[in-house]
């Protein structure tokens, strides 16, 4: 396999689909040393995802399953609505953003309807037709495979089509956030599309409920090293709080 990220999330990804994992067996299939695959597991164990014993491992936490977007749009909305307004108030005209696909990132969109001056890329055709009638903005679609459970582009077009551009500010939804995980998803074509987001952006905003926090999705988007912000709402526990701004992430709890 062919780096050490990619060949983790293999390894919990068989975990979550089997229950538990053999040392031999996944040092034969991904042609590696045993002392490697005990050196993965023993990471993925200090995530809290699994238990080692002497020849594996077990699953201890399982990671959410997905909701179709129309039932997660009447969850927590409220609140992503706030989130989304506080989003909205750090664009400034001129400004030249990534909004990712998600219900929170679209309340985002709602709040830009008057907005002037600023070019939105984005991979939802929710945040697209949220923006179709916003004179003040130009939108560009990524492109790509809808994923039709998200409304979502995904795949190789649409990640090609980030390549040519640079932007001032990612604002991206994610499924999971843990301190040790990072920022996960349920689905790896949209988490390898938010890992090219996150290299194209200059600054990264996570917008999210504090649902998601202690959360791991199937598959990493990024570490949270490369936040620079998120905007929450006041169900933050003290751990997540001490612990986002511990790693010097600026934290915004809309009201």
């Amino acid at each position: 396999m062919r780096n050490t990220r990619q060949r983790r999330e293999r390894i919990l990804q068989m975990l979550v689909e089997h229950g538990s994992v053999h040392v031999a067996h996944l040092a034969e299939s991904m042609g590696v040393s045993t002392v490697t695959i005990r050196a993965d597991l023993a990471q993925i164990e200090s995530q809290g995802l699994a238990k080692r014993n002497h020849g594996g491992a077990t699953l201890v936490r399982t990671p959410p399953l997905e909701q179709d977007i129309h039932l997660k749009d009447s969850l927590n909305s409220s609140l992503k609505e706030s989130i989304g307004a506080r989003a909205a108030q750090l664009i400034r005209a001129g400004d030249n953003v990534i909004i990712d696909s998600g219900t929170t990132t679209m309340t985002l969109a709602r709040h830009l309807r008057h907005a002037e001056g600023v070019t939105v890329m984005t991979n939802g055709l929710n945040i697209a037709w949220e923006l179709a009638n916003a004179t003040g903005v130009e939108v560009m679609l990524t492109g790509g495979l809808l994923r039709k459970q998200s409304l979502s582009f995904q795949g190789a077009l649409a990640e090609a089509s980030l390549t040519s551009y640079s932007f001032d500010t990612l604002f991206l939804g994610v499924d999971g956030l843990d301190l040790q995980f990072g920022l996960s998803t349920h689905h790896e074509g949209e988490a390898s599309l938010n890992h090219r987001m996150v290299e194209r952006a200059r600054k990264v905003i996570v917008l999210t409920d504090a649902s998601k926090f202690g959360r791991v999705g199937l598959h990493r988007i990024a570490q949270l090293e490369c936040v620079h912000t998120i905007i929450t709402d006041p169900g933050i526990s003290p751990e997540y709080s001490e612990g986002l701004l511990r790693l010097g992430i600026e934290l915004i709890v809309v009201d």
